[in-house]
């Protein structure tokens, strides 16, 4: 069995009566909706900060390098391989 913690949480009177009228509709308990959202925020949330990050390395090594690609340059490439065309992605530049 995994590990687990057992945490609590306050919620609102209004909260809690829609996730105990979702969880009879689902036919779930409150507690598996509860787990679920928390799951999908939490791998929504780690993804959006990768990506942020991802972002980020990407200015600091434009800032270091210069190198870049237009915005023109990038969706002609994009429209070609969306036509089911072979194309190589063009190369940075300064």
């Amino acid at each position: 069995m995994k590990n687990q913690i057992h945490a609590s949480i306050k919620l609102s009177n209004d909260l809690h009566a829609q996730l105990v009228k979702l969880a009879e509709l689902r036919q779930r308990s409150v507690h598996s909706l509860m787990l679920q959202a928390l799951e999908t925020y939490v791998t929504r949330e780690l993804k959006r900060e990768a990506w942020r990050e991802e972002g980020m390395a990407a200015w600091e090594e434009y800032q270091r390098t210069g190198l870049h690609l237009t915005n023109d340059e990038v969706l002609d490439w994009l429209s070609r391989t969306a036509d089911g065309e072979n194309v190589e992605m063009p190369e940075c530049h300064l």
